[in-house]
């Protein structure tokens, strides 16, 4: 039986996207039942996958030391899938190889040098790819606009929604809530999730407060958003919960008045999606993946001036409260659209294309 490879580690940060899109796929290739071939997942601790999959998967055990070549997996698989453009971890052998791409964003965030060694590195990779898969268009465009991408079959292949069921439990309250209408925002608190100048628009709207949930223990929560939180004199008005559950992030989600996304970078962007599978109003910025993946009824920003974008949000507001029955409607669909099932599904027909 052919067996394919998933480099799979990046499972064990599930707080962040590379976790995320890891386990949901794996969850997804579960669900479809496969029986032609066999897939190992490369991952620090397989006890929780293990328990959940069962014997449906192999697993072999992930060490740092792995990326080095004389220490690569020596195993033959037929198949390697490198789960994200920033793994070190490569095969030994030169096999059969599926490079998923996710975003570019180290171009803008490390260095345009293509000599730089990031750079180099991204390039080996798309390189030795047999097949490349994107997450977005928006992925794939600007992988063609600066690296040299070679002619293997491209597929773009949409993440999914990980909120596909509401569990939230009745008169269920998290440790931290607002005391009044809030607006909410979740992601690593980072320069590209800019989530400085959601703060700074908070003045321009009184009859709201702010929620901001993920990893901030991070130099720009304590300098940039910090700073702007203070200058400003919101303390009591900006409530940062730090990483949630999923039943908090559900709450905060179901509660909120409007999900706010002023990323700068995204090369899918699942928060806004996430938010629209409870019907809510979306404001994103007008940037990258962020239209792409809002669609045509979320609201954006062209830029970042504080009374513009509270005039962005007044006026979205008013725009979905006169039309709430129907925006609600369409949201909800548009969120079920991302589908984890469907996603997996396609990346089976990748894998049985290229083990031919």
């Amino acid at each position: 039986m052919p067996t394919i490879f998933l480099e799979s580690h990046n499972i064990k940060n599930l707080h962040f996207g590379f976790g995320q899109f890891n386990y949901h796929l794996i969850k997804g290739l579960y669900n479809a039942n496969i029986n032609d071939f066999k897939i190992t997942l490369h991952v620090k601790d397989s006890n929780p996958l293990q328990t959940e999959f069962g014997s449906f998967f192999n697993y072999k055990k992930y060490y740092s030391f792995r990326r080095y070549p004389l220490f690569r997996i020596k195993k033959k698989y037929d198949l390697w899938h490198s789960l994200n453009q920033n793994i070190k971890i490569e095969p030994y052998h030169n096999i059969p190889y599926l490079l998923t791409v996710h975003d570019v964003n180290f171009i803008d965030e490390v260095s345009r040098d293509l000599n730089h060694e990031r750079n180099i590195r991204f390039q080996n990779k798309l390189d030795r790819s047999n097949a490349i898969t994107y997450i977005s268009e928006y992925a794939k465009k600007s992988t063609h606009q600066y690296f040299d991408v070679p002619k293997v079959p491209e597929f773009v292949i949409y993440n999914g929604n990980p909120i596909t069921n509401i569990f939230l439990p009745e008169n269920y309250l998290p440790k931290l809530i607002s005391n009044k209408p809030y607006l909410f925002s979740i992601g690593e608190f980072t320069e590209r999730k800019n989530f400085h100048t959601l703060v700074e628009m908070l003045t321009h709207l009184p009859d709201f407060n702010l929620i901001l949930s993920g990893n901030n223990n991070t130099s720009y929560a304590n300098s940039t958003l910090k700073n702007t939180i203070e200058q400003l004199g919101l303390k009591n008005r900006v409530i940062i919960t730090g990483k949630i559950n999923d039943i908090d992030k559900q709450y905060y989600l179901k509660n909120c008045t409007a999900f706010v996304f002023p990323s700068l970078r995204e090369g899918f962007g699942i928060p806004p999606i996430e938010a629209m599978r409870f019907g809510k109003p979306v404001f994103l910025s007008n940037n990258t993946s962020l239209p792409e993946i809002g669609g045509e009824h979320a609201f954006y920003w062209n830029n970042y001036n504080p009374e513009y974008m509270a005039k962005i949000v007044i006026d979205g507001l008013n725009t979905y409260q006169n039309n709430k029955n129907i925006l609600s409607e369409k949201y909800i669909a548009h969120a079920k659209s991302f589908n984890w099932d469907d996603a997996a599904k396609a990346y089976v027909k990748v894998y049985r294309s290229l083990l031919k």
